[in-house]
């Protein structure tokens, strides 16, 4: 083949003609898409002989144009049909060729890996923060490791109060805040999400709606139905004119959300130091053992005035109410969970018969 463009003469048909064999040749021999490639820029690049001569047809006599382009035309039209004949050629053995490289064979045992699950517990505390939000209440959060008056005395809590035992209650070893001050008290693992509540009463002011989901913590020994570790939601809102008819209707929409819209609640009188009145909640459960029945569910009531004044609200304008329930035990209601053992000890059997989104059949 000829290299350069002044190699090939458009007028010389001889040497025309054995340029294109060359390039046949060249064609032919290509194996490969990448090799058709290559022969491809050779004869028809820009550099290519065949393509310079073709520029040159401009500068010849009138009367020999018409040969030359005859001459180069039928030349590139020879190659152009090889080229396009081997491509096809190629493109269908290397397509071949893939799917042998590219094939699984399916009958080869493979090594599974098994599907992760989310705990229950966690996807139940995010469904009840939706609950919450879609009413347009706020989440609230605060610290496990609390200041005794944020976990007793801001919410009405005696001195002498039971829970303040060291029996009931986790201190932290060794702190002691403003021991010589008015403000002396001990750091505590909180034993209710109810701290969050003063400090978001102190921080974010009335009206106030929040839902305060968290972890837990008391002296109570790991049984059937107790942990010292669990969580809790509980729910405040202070605002003007607030009754426990308000209490009963949020309680009652709860109760729907999170056992169907058979669930009902209702109240029995109580005691706790943070509100008057206090009530127990009870829960209506279609799926009771034994029965439908109603199951103790959690505490609630109006917020104790004391409380309010001890978080900077002035009881003679604004009212609230409060409840708070185990999300352990509203787990173990809405899927039969008879061990709390099963909840804590981490079995992954446990998790993944929830599957991803936590819920179980």
């Amino acid at each position: 083949m000829a290299d350069t463009a002044t190699d090939l003469n458009p007028l010389d048909e001889t040497a025309v003609n054995a340029l294109v064999e060359h390039a046949l040749a060249n064609i032919a021999a290509a194996d490969n898409l990448d090799a058709l490639k290559a022969v491809r820029s050779a004869v028809l690049g820009d550099n290519a002989p065949l393509v310079a001569a073709n520029r040159t047809i401009g500068s010849l006599a009138p009367q020999d144009r018409g040969i030359a382009g005859k001459n180069l035309g039928g030349a590139r039209g020879r190659i152009n049909e090889a080229l396009a004949a081997r491509s096809e050629v190629l493109q269908a053995a290397h397509d071949a060729q893939v799917l042998i490289d590219e094939a699984i064979d399916v009958t080869v045992p493979t090594r599974r890996v098994a599907l992760g699950a989310r705990h229950p517990l966690e996807t139940l505390m995010d469904e009840v923060a939706d609950f919450f939000v879609a009413m347009g209440w706020e989440i609230a959060e605060g610290p496990e490791v609390e200041h005794e008056w944020f976990n007793f005395d801001s919410l009405n809590f005696d001195i002498d109060h039971p829970a303040r035992q060291m029996q009931d209650t986790f201190y932290v070893d060794g702190t002691s805040i403003g021991a010589d001050t008015a403000d002396a008290g001990h750091l505590v693992m909180r034993t209710h999400t109810s701290p969050v509540q003063s400090h978001a009463m102190l921080e974010r002011g009335v009206p106030l709606y929040i839902a305060c989901p968290g972890k837990v913590f008391r002296s109570d020994a790991l049984d059937a139905t107790h942990t010292p570790v669990f969580h809790q939601i509980e729910g405040l809102a202070v605002d003007k004119g607030l009754t426990m008819a308000h209490l009963k209707g949020v309680l009652d929409h709860f109760a729907r959300a999170m056992f169907g819209p058979e669930a009902k609640t209702r109240l029995r009188p109580s005691f706790f130091p943070f509100t008057e009145p206090s009530a127990e909640m009870d829960l209506w459960f279609p799926q009771k053992k034994g029965g439908p029945g109603w199951i103790e569910w959690g505490g609630c009531g109006m917020v104790n005035p004391n409380v309010l004044r001890a978080n900077g609200i002035d009881p003679e304008e604004y009212t609230g109410f409060a409840f708070g329930m185990g999300i352990e035990r509203t787990l173990m209601l809405r899927h039969g969970i008879a061990d709390m053992h099963d909840i804590v000890e981490g079995d992954v059997r446990f998790s993944a018969q929830f599957g991803l989104n936590g819920k179980g059949a």
